[in-house]
């Protein structure tokens, strides 16, 4: 194996030094990683975080995934879905509040059908200069083509692992070549593409992580996110630990290295499991952050997992807070859409 500095200075990498990378404990070496990866994040995006408004419009969901608190069977959870009003009203909110993408989330709903998304799409688009970014699920490639149409510019899905094993035990209604397939798809048909894993989940070895990451690569996507697993209540995995924050940060440092220009959220996952999350994340290499704009009482129903951060507070408060934390660390917030630099 090559020497530390060695890898930490070339452009391409094999398995074998991502695992070597993900498996440092020394605090001295783990410096030199976070700060390679910090140079790297300097040098595409400069100072300036990109902040992406999140709006959780539903969380019914009809898929089982045992890791997520809105599977089909978690008959705990109070449910709700946002009228088309109300979404353009939290819409509206986030780009009064200088948001450039509008991020529409929700639960595999097809209450919410091809036609009710694409109006959606258009009125936001007509009405403000934003991104819109969908974040909805698997659903059919007509449906993603008219979205297309109707002005979607990114599409956020994440594979969750590369481990098809795992995949398939994770995910009782779906196989990793059918999320590997609708992600190329997305690709192809012009929308830019989101993906990436969750950190702890049972059974998860290194070489999954390494393995995620390169899928990213191979995909070639323009926003990878890898965030922590937390536990949610009502779910086959309520009682399992929550992924390290530690190996959050490595990961988030390695995809650096591999992905450049590729943008990276520090997530709210992240924010939620340590009380500087969002900071530690922008230090190792992040550029994104993604504010929640989901109107109480909504908000506290979007509950993917346990003790998410901000659930009770008032959507203007929380992104005025999410702002003066950034600007603590001395940076910046982006006044344009934050695109991937090769998409301009």
């Amino acid at each position: 194996m090559k020497e530390l500095d060695e890898i930490l200075n070339q452009e391409n990498f094999s398995r074998d030094e991502l695992i070597f990378l993900l498996n440092l404990s020394d605090e001295f070496q783990k410096k030199k990683l976070f700060d390679t990866a910090n140079r790297l994040r300097l040098k595409y995006f400069g100072e300036q975080v990109h902040l992406r408004g999140i709006i959780e419009f539903s969380n019914y969901c009809a898929q089982n995934c045992v890791y997520c608190g809105l599977r089909e069977d978690n008959f705990a959870l109070n449910r709700y879905r946002m009228s088309v009003d109300e979404i353009l009203v939290a819409a509206k909110k986030a780009y009064i509040g200088g948001i450039k993408t509008i991020i529409l989330q929700s639960g595999e709903d097809n209450f919410f059908d091809t036609d009710m998304i694409s109006y959606l799409i258009y009125s936001i688009k007509k009405q403000f200069d934003v991104a819109v970014t969908l974040s909805t699920g698997e659903r059919g490639f007509d449906e993603y083509k008219a979205w297309k149409i109707a002005g979607a510019d990114r599409y956020l899905m994440k594979h969750e692992t590369a481990n098809r094993k795992s995949y398939s035990a994770f995910h009782s209604k779906g196989r990793l070549e059918e999320r590997i397939n609708h992600l190329k798809y997305l690709k192809m048909i012009g929308y830019q593409i989101g993906s990436g894993n969750m950190i702890g989940l049972p059974g998860q070895k290194l070489e999954d992580i390494a393995d995620d990451i390169l899928l990213c690569k191979e995909l070639d996507v323009d926003m990878a996110a890898f965030g922590p697993f937390i536990p949610a209540p009502f779910t086959p995995l309520q009682s399992q630990t929550a992924g390290s924050v530690d190996l959050t940060l490595k990961t988030m440092a390695v995809a650096r290295l591999v992905l450049r220009d590729v943008n990276i959220p520090a997530t709210t996952a992240l924010d939620s499991i340590d009380v500087e999350g969002r900071e530690k994340g922008l230090n190792v290499g992040a550029n994104v952050v993604m504010p929640d704009f989901t109107p109480l009482p909504y908000r506290e129903y979007y509950q993917i997992y346990k003790n998410k951060r901000g659930l009770s507070e008032d959507p203007i408060e929380s992104h005025n807070k999410i702002k003066n934390r950034i600007e603590a660390i001395g940076r910046g917030i982006s006044n344009n859409r934050g695109d991937r630099l090769t998409q301009n």
